[in-house]
């Protein structure tokens, strides 16, 4: 998301959003804990996101839960985001980097679709050095999503970064002009 951040477009992190509408003493949270109870807490009152993780990843029920609870708060503040660089760039583009996109429902309201895969392995192996997980709590957490091949189908646009930096970028700069247009 770097090049289109690079390239003047305003990038919408949704892991940050979904951080933010379950910080402390938000309704997020609480909605959270009222499901889930306060074991998942920290002892300074934040999320404690792996121990939570370990729950809904474990059990589809319990992540369906979780989704129906902050989905519609991280749409709501993805929105809202979207509103604010609306009225000061209106012929801008914004990008929302949200690995659920179609999952959660969210894609229904963009104007475009940019789906970004890589091989299979290279997903496995970038999630375990991404996220510290071991090989099968990564298969665990790729298993929870909607497959690759399923999310291409939804893509007006597919970026694959399986090869190097250079390739990815081409493909970003040539998506880039298409939505310029």
């Amino acid at each position: 998301m770097k090049v289109f951040a690079d390239l003047g477009c305003h990038v919408i992190d949704a892991d940050e959003v979904a951080r933010d509408v379950v910080a402390p003493g938000t309704p997020g949270l609480k909605s959270v804990c009222d499901a889930f109870g306060t074991g998942i807490l920290q002892p300074d009152g934040a999320l404690d996101r792996p121990k939570l993780g370990a729950i809904v990843f474990a059990d589809a029920a319990r992540r369906t839960q979780l989704n129906a609870i902050l989905h519609p708060l991280i749409i709501a503040a993805q929105d809202a985001q979207v509103r604010s660089f609306e009225s000061i760039d209106p012929d801008g583009i914004v990008v929302i980097d949200a690995a659920l996109m179609i999952e959660s429902g969210g894609y229904r309201r963009l104007d475009k679709l940019i789906v970004v895969h890589c091989r299979p392995e290279l997903q496995l192996q970038r999630l375990m050095d991404r996220d510290g997980l071991s090989r099968e709590a990564a298969e665990q957490r790729i298993a929870a999503q909607m497959p690759q091949e399923e999310k291409k189908k939804y893509g007006d646009f597919l970026v694959d970064t399986s090869g190097s930096f250079a390739e990815t970028n081409a493909q970003v700069l040539k998506v880039f002009a298409l939505l310029r247009k």
